[in-house]
C-alpha cells in the first residue's frame, strides 16, 4: 500500500512540477464538472452525517463504550478537546477570522429579515459547525469501534472487510483515503505557509515572495516530522496543549478589548437562529438558496475541505478517544469544538464590525484572505505583538495538523498498527512536503490564481469518490452496530 500510495503521489507532483500550467486548466475543467453535476450532493451529505450522529448519540446505541467496560478515558477532557480541535480546525480560525465573517456581512449569501451582521455570522456557523465536525465524527465512531472493540486494524478498508471480500478492492480504499487525505493536508499547509508569508510581508512592509512561502513549507514539515516521530504522548499533545492556551490568550485579549455585550449577544441570536435555520441552510432550501456560484466558491469548497481532512481527522480522533461512549465522542465532537468557534468568529466579526462602522465607510481593507487578521490587529494595542504571535500560532496550528497526519498516514501504511515505526513517519513527512511545493507552484501557475483558487478546485475534485464511499461506510457501520448492539450484554455498555 504504501509503495502504490507513495508512486500516485509521486507521478503526480512530477505532472504539476514539469506541466503546472497544463495541470491547472485540467483541474479547472473537472472541477466545474463536480460542481455542476455533484455540488448539491456534498450539502445532502453533510446534513445527512450530522442526522445520522445524533441519531446513534441519543439512542442507546450511544451507550457502547470503545474499549472494555471498566476502561477509563486515556486522556482529560481538557488534553483530549486541545488535540482534536487543533487537529480538526487549527490554522483555518486565523485565516478566515476576520475576512469571512466581514464578506457575509458585505456580500449576504441570500435575501433575509435578519440583521447584516447577524446573517453573516449564521453563515460562518454554518460553514465552520456541526457539519464539519459531523464528517470527522463519522470516521472517529467507525474506526473507535472497529479499533477498539472488534480489535482491528487502523485502517478505513477494516470497517468494510465482511462485506467486501476482495483484497485487491480493500487496498483501494486505502489507497483512495490516503490520496484524499494527502490533498487536503497539502492544500492546508499551502494556505497556512501563504498566510503567514502575508503576515510577515504586513509587520515588516517587505516583499516576501514564492521563496519565503517555500522556506516556510520546509521549516513547518521539518517541526511536524520532529512532532510525529516523538509520538501522541511527547509531541502532539504539548504541542496542542501549547496551541490552545496561546489562542486562547489571543481570543479573550480581543474579546476584552471588544464591546462585550455586543459580541455575546450577535454569538447567542446568530447561534440560536443557526440551530434554527440548520436544515434549510443544508438544502439550500427556497430562500436559503445562495445561488450555484455563491455556493461553489463557499460551501461546496468547504465541504469538500472537510472531507478529505475526515479520514486522517477522525482516525486521529478515535486514536485518542479510547475509554469514551459513543455518545461522549460524538456529542463532545459536535457541540464542544462548534461552539468554541462560534465564539471565535463572534469575537472577530463583530469587532471587525464594529471597526467598519466606526471607519463610516469600507474600501476593502478586510478583504485579503491571507492578511485580513494582520490588518484587523492593526487597530488594537500590541499590534506587532499579537501579528507575531499569530504568526507563531499558525506555524503551531500547521505544525500539529501536519504531525497528526503524518501519524495516521504512517498507521494506514505501516499495516494498520496503533503505533507505526519511524520509518513510516518521515517517509511520509518527506512526500507531503514535496506535495505541497507542487500545490503551491500550481497556485502561482497563472497571474490571476492563487493558491486558494487551486486548493477549491482541487478539492471539491479529490474528494468525490470519498463524499461516495462515507454513504457505503455508514449504512455498513449501522448494520455492524446494530447487530453487535444486539448481542452484547447491557451491562457492558453502561
Amino acid at each position: 500500500m504504501l509503495s502504490v500510495s507513495i508512486g500516485i503521489l509521486l507521478i503526480s507532483t512530477l505532472i504539476v512540477f514539469f506541466a503546472t500550467e497544463e495541470t491547472y486548466d485540467a483541474i479547472e475543467m473537472a472541477s466545474i464538472w463536480v460542481r455542476n453535476y455533484f455540488g448539491y450532493f456534498y450539502l445532502y451529505l453533510g446534513l445527512g452525517c450530522v442526522l445520522f450522529l445524533l441519531a446513534i448519540a441519543l439512542s442507546p446505541l450511544g451507550k457502547i463504550k470503545l474499549g472494555t467496560k471498566n476502561e477509563k478515558p486515556e486522556f482529560t477532557i481538557w488534553a483530549w478537546t486541545a488535540m482534536l480541535y487543533s487537529a480538526g480546525m487549527g490554522a483555518g480560525i486565523l485565516l478566515r477570522a476576520v475576512q469571512e465573517p466581514v464578506f457575509m456581512q458585505q456580500n449576504p449569501p441570500y435575501f433575509s429579515d435578519l440583521p447584516s451582521d447577524i446573517l453573516a455570522l449564521e453563515f460562518t456557523f454554518y460553514q465552520w459547525g456541526f457539519t464539519a465536525w459531523a464528517f470527522y465524527g463519522l470516521f472517529a465512531m467507525t474506526i473507535g469501534y472497529y479499533l477498539f472493540i472488534r480489535k482491528k486494524k487502523v485502517l478505513i478498508s477494516s470497517t468494510i472487510e465482511n462485506i467486501l471480500h476482495n483484497k485487491a478492492a480493500r487496498t483501494g480504499i486505502d489507497v483512495l483515503t490516503i490520496m484524499t487525505t494527502v490533498f487536503g493536508l497539502v492544500a492546508a499547509i499551502g494556505l497556512g505557509t501563504t498566510q503567514i508569508n502575508g503576515g510577515l510581508i504586513h509587520i515588516t512592509s517587505s516583499n516576501f515572495g514564492l521563496a519565503t512561502t517555500l522556506f516556510l513549507t520546509t521549516l513547518i514539515s521539518a517541526l511536524a516530522f520532529y512532532s510525529a516521530w516523538k509520538g501522541v504522548d511527547k509531541g502532539i499533545q504539548v504541542l496542542s496543549k501549547i496551541n490552545i492556551l496561546i489562542t486562547l490568550a489571543v481570543l479573550f485579549f480581543t474579546f476584552f478589548q471588544s464591546d462585550i455585550l455586543k459580541v455575546v449577544g450577535n454569538f447567542l441570536y446568530a447561534t440560536l437562529h443557526y440551530i434554527v435555520d440548520f436544515i434549510p441552510m443544508s438544502l439550500a432550501y427556497g430562500s436559503y438558496d445562495p445561488g450555484i456560484t455563491f455556493l461553489t466558491d463557499w460551501t461546496f469548497y468547504y465541504w469538500a475541505f472537510w472531507l478529505a481532512w475526515a479520514p486522517f481527522t477522525g482516525i486521529f480522533i478515535a486514536r485518542i478517544s479510547k475509554g469514551r461512549s459513543l455518545r461522549q465522542l460524538l456529542l463532545g465532537v459536535l457541540i464542544i469544538p462548534s461552539l468554541g468557534t462560534f465564539f471565535w468568529f463572534s469575537v472577530f466579526g463583530t469587532s471587525a464590525f464594529q471597526l467598519i462602522e466606526g471607519w463610516g465607510s469600507y474600501n476593502n481593507e478586510f478583504n485579503g484572505v491571507f492578511s485580513s487578521i494582520f490588518v484587523f490587529f492593526g487597530n488594537y494595542p500590541f499590534a506587532t505583538f499579537l501579528n507575531i504571535t499569530t504568526i507563531l500560532l499558525l506555524i503551531g496550528f500547521l505544525v500539529t495538523s501536519v504531525d497528526s497526519a503524518v501519524f495516521v498516514l504512517s498507521m494506514f501504511s505501516d499495516r494498520g498498527k496503533k503505533d507505526p515505526s519511524k520509518k513510516h513517519r518521515l517517509i511520509w513527512s518527506l512526500f507531503i512536503f514535496l506535495a505541497t511545493i507542487a500545490l503551491i507552484l500550481l497556485g502561482n501557475a497563472k497571474p490571476e490564481v492563487d493558491i486558494l483558487v487551486a486548493a477549491q478546485k482541487l478539492l471539491i475534485i479529490t474528494s468525490l469518490p470519498f463524499a461516495f464511499f462515507m454513504v457505503f461506510m455508514a449504512i455498513v457501520f449501522l448494520k455492524e452496530l446494530l447487530r453487535y448492539n444486539k448481542s452484547y450484554p447491557e451491562i457492558d455498555k453502561k
